[in-house]
């Protein structure tokens, strides 16, 4: 790789899916600030970390879609974001890249935003944030500066990771609410470490879209990853937001800001807080994370879908494969064991029925390894059952 300038904005290009066969490449900017030289070091050897001690994690059952009062009590943007940001923090990470013709190196730093998950010190944030990092460090919203920060886990299947500040407690951890409810023109705000100098920076709008699938590559097109079941918003997400929350005006997160079309305004993207669930349940428990999952490739039903494949179901998750070199159905798979097979439409997982806030992909997610989960799905027009026991991803 090339050296760049200081302040260089890392970018990565998304294609989202409409409801045709046509894609639309849209440029967008992953909200992380890099200062220098981006290096090429992995994190395998941080990765893994044992866990050995359980963690209080504010999960909510509510499902009011309230929105921001005008008055300065507990509903208005001020107190919501006053009260959230205690659970922001700044996140910096550097790395250390061999200068190709000579004999020295260069440090390079990135920055970023994160979330306090629990009062003795996870925090939840971006996979792209960390991941060219050999240290962390981490800002919390009074000023309190911790080194000892080391990455627990990652998500495999979304643009996360959880991080752990050795010996920490008394901090603040936000509350979590449930991404599943959300409603289209609901109010949110967006809080970050913007620009990576402009901590605790707040942002409002609403949430403008559901269900988003994306596909991301570097400036190259090379590198490519697909980020499913993602939220869109107007709130201004800007350089430097990556991992902060995404909040509903109960105070809760809803989201983990991810990326910004930079081809347009007012089109953010945020990974739902639900799909992420299931590893934080690990934490609850003093296990490491892992993520559970089904092994079946899936195309989220749309009016399209239905017409195209002949489908008797409006709403579900086509198990079919989005790349013709992997199959539908992974081998020695969960689902394999189930009997599942491509062309079956999953409904309903546990009796919770698959829509646009409440995927296949979400509803997995707040599963742990392990659990038995009933599926409900239809082939050949007739609904049909299956129970399948879920395992830890394998990548």
């Amino acid at each position: 790789m090339d050296n760049k300038s200081d302040n260089e904005l890392r970018t990565k290009e998304l294609q989202t899916k409409n409801n045709s066969k046509n894609q639309i490449i849209i440029a967008v900017v992953l909200t992380t600030l890099v200062f220098g030289t981006i290096g090429i070091f992995q994190l395998f050897s941080m990765f893994g970390s044992k866990i050995n001690q359980g963690a209080s994690i504010n999960f909510s059952n509510s499902n009011e879609n309230s929105s921001f009062s005008k008055q300065s009590d507990s509903n208005s943007i001020e107190s919501v974001a006053s009260r959230v940001s205690q659970s922001v923090v700044s996140i910096v990470g550097k790395s250390q890249r061999s200068l190709r013709y000579f004999s020295s190196s260069v440090e390079t730093a990135s920055a970023g935003t994160g979330i306090i998950v629990s009062e003795n010190g996870y925090i939840l944030t971006n996979k792209h944030v960390v991941s060219k990092a050999s240290e962390i460090s981490v800002v919390t919203s009074d000023g309190n500066s911790y080194d000892n920060v080391k990455v627990v886990s990652t998500d495999p299947l979304n643009d996360i990771a959880i991080l752990k500040i050795s010996n920490a407690k008394g901090l603040k951890a936000a509350e979590l609410g449930d991404s599943k409810k959300l409603n289209i023109g609901q109010q949110v705000i967006a809080i970050g470490n913007a620009l990576g100098e402009y901590d605790g920076t707040v942002t409002s709008g609403i949430i403008s879209g559901v269900g988003r699938t994306v596909v991301a590559a570097d400036g190259a097109g090379s590198n490519k990853e697909m980020l499913t079941d993602m939220i869109q918003t107007d709130a201004a997400i800007n350089t430097g937001n990556s991992g902060g929350p995404l909040v509903n005006a109960q105070g809760q997160v809803i989201g983990i800001n991810t990326a910004v079309a930079s081809s347009g305004q007012g089109i953010g993207f945020a990974i739902p807080i639900s799909s992420v669930k299931g590893m934080l349940k690990s934490i609850s428990k003093g296990e490491t994370p892992k993520r559970a999952y089904l092994g079946a490739n899936y195309v989220a039903v749309t009016p399209q879908i239905q017409k195209e494949y002949k489908l008797t179901v409006s709403k579900g998750a086509l198990i079919k494969s989005r790349v013709r070199s992997r199959n539908a159905i992974i081998s020695d798979s969960p689902a394999q064991q189930a009997g599942l097979q491509e062309g079956d439409v999953i409904t309903k997982i546990d009796g919770v029925e698959i829509s646009k806030n409440t995927s296949l992909g979400s509803l997995i997610g707040e599963k742990n390894v392990g659990d038995k989960v009933q599926i409900t799905y239809v082939r050949n027009s007739q609904e049909k059952t299956t129970s399948v026991i879920l395992e830890e991803y394998q990548k």
